[in-house]
């Protein structure tokens, strides 16, 4: 049978007796200390410095109010007023039943009356009060973010549904607010900074909510969720956390994102509503024109279609629903086209929606990490296809496939190249690895070094996309890859622009150098 530690017999638990008469004294210290470790004083002054001597170990007080020098209601006065003493609980000893809603308004817990002539109630209201403390200390330990002070998320959808329960009438809002890239924040600026934003924010919440019907809560890292009172406007959020912001740092660019889902159902579980406002708050990262998003019908629907494509990936790799389709690659130097190579482009062929655009669903599997899977499935779909070209018209031409930043972590990855290779009797020459410019951003030290043994393993490395993102000409100075492929906008005008063409042969001379 599991021993419950926090109750086991083993534990005694320290109790302090304050009375002024030594006789009252010694009777409860018979009754208790065969359960307890007992403290006495005999008066409240001299009680206070036991109290706060013992403040981390100490159980429970039971206090005389009529004394010498501090009377019990002094000292409950000075304990309620101190943050770190008020929760030890205090179970008053009197006789008068007229001292106990004056006790009570003043934190005491329970009473006990003189005179004592049923030690087997006194334990049992001792054990009571003791028992009833503890876990109320447990509850507020998990009931607070440690760094914000915010409700943390299990207690804060709690206290969201008694909101509800009691203010059936009002009508809702559910708020998620994130910081834009804060793991940036953090390697910029350190995490002590980071810290003090998020402390700063959730400050700035509190006081946004101060007065309103409406509680917060950190819920992860950098996103924070308010129940609050329908608003029309949340702006005047924004602008009070941005104003609090401003002046913790002047240098410091801090972007925050807010999504609104306005007017909550109460037939709706509350975790979905704090998905839909998340939801509203994603569907514009990256959008640095906008800051606040609602959601809607189109955002809601967009919504299921993706978690639909989420929960039928299993099912559309085993059915094969997925097809590999092969863009041909020719080198144009020549007076005719010359077939070199050739690039694995994955679509879906779904049974209900039909032909799937690649742009929707590659960017949600990266968001999950399902873009693993379906990677591993192209480099066995394109290996195979390479195999039978082979075999059927006695050529090779190798395959260009992606390799997502989420692969770059897998330290398997060598291993599971070098395994479908293997198993389609190819070597690194038939298979060629594109990283796309994106991946850079994330650990180019990490990238660099997987890039580096792919290459002394046999691999041709291309880097897809260059131009799309800010890292280009950093990486390109500093990354070993063997191919360069322009991101599209770099040619479109080209022919009709000589700024774009004289870019374009820059390009070519920066990387012929390199």
């Amino acid at each position: 049978m599991e021993t419950n530690l926090k109750y086991s017999d083993d534990m005694r638990r320290l109790v302090l007796v304050v009375d002024d008469e030594n006789v009252n004294r010694q009777l409860l210290g018979y009754i208790l200390s065969k359960d307890y470790e007992v403290l006495y004083a005999e008066n409240g002054r001299e009680a206070l410095e036991i109290i706060r001597e013992n403040s981390q170990m100490l159980s429970l007080v039971l206090l005389d109010l009529i004394m010498p020098e501090m009377d019990g209601f002094e000292l409950l006065e000075v304990l309620r007023a101190d943050e770190e003493l008020k929760r030890i609980p205090i179970i008053v000893l009197t006789s008068e039943e007229s001292a106990e809603v004056k006790s009570l308004k003043l934190g005491a817990a329970d009473f006990i009356k003189k005179p004592y002539d049923m030690p087997e109630v006194i334990l049992a209201r001792v054990w009571r009060i003791i028992e009833l403390s503890e876990d109320k200390n447990i509850i507020q330990a998990a009931e607070k973010d440690e760094l914000t002070g915010l409700y943390t998320p299990n207690f804060f959808y709690e206290y969201a549904l008694q909101l509800q329960r009691y203010h059936k009438n009002r009508v809702m809002d559910a708020v998620a607010l994130n910081i834009d890239h804060f793991h940036l924040v953090n390697e910029l600026h350190g995490r002590d900074f980071g810290d003090r934003v998020l402390k700063l924010i959730a400050d700035q919440i509190v006081k946004f909510l101060k007065g309103t019907l409406g509680i917060a809560c950190r819920s992860d890292a950098d996103t924070f969720f308010l129940y609050c009172a329908h608003q029309d406007d949340y702006n005047a959020l924004l602008d009070q956390v941005l104003e609090g912001l401003s002046e913790l740092s002047e240098t410091a660019r801090i972007r925050l994102r807010i999504g609104v889902y306005e007017k909550t159902p109460h037939d709706l579980e509350m975790e979905q509503r704090f998905d839909r406002a998340r939801t509203a708050c994603n569907s514009h990262r990256g959008n640095y024109s906008k800051s606040i998003a609602y959601y809607d019908i189109k955002l809601h629907e967009n919504a299921i279609f993706a978690e639909r494509l989420i929960n039928d990936i299993h099912e559309a790799l085993e059915q094969k629903q997925l097809k590999v389709f092969y863009q041909p690659k020719y080198n144009i130097q020549s007076e005719k086209p010359v077939l070199s190579s050739a690039e694995a482009l994955i679509r879906w062929q779904h049974p209900e929606f039909g032909m799937v655009n690649p742009g929707v669903f590659i960017p949600l599997f990266e968001q999950n990490g399902l873009i693993q899977m379906l990677d591993n499935y192209v480099w066995r779909e394109a290996a195979a296809q390479i195999r039978e070209w082979k075999d059927k018209f006695g050529v090779s031409l190798p395959v260009s496939v992606n390799v997502s930043r989420i692969d770059i972590y897998d330290p398997e990855l060598e291993e599971k190249l070098a395994e479908i290779l293997e198993e389609n009797g190819l070597t690194t020459a038939d298979l060629y690895l594109e990283i796309t410019e994106s991946a850079y951003a994330e650990d180019a030290k990490l990238l660099v070094e997987v890039v580096e043994d792919l290459r002394a393993y046999g691999f041709r490395i291309e880097m897809d996309d260059f131009g799309s993102g800010y890292s280009s000409l950093n990486m390109l100075s500093m990354l070993p890859i063997d191919v360069l492929k322009l991101d599209m906008k770099f040619i479109r005008n080209m022919h009709e622009d000589e700024t774009s063409f004289r870019l374009i042969e820059l390009i070519m001379d920066i990387a012929k150098y390199l």
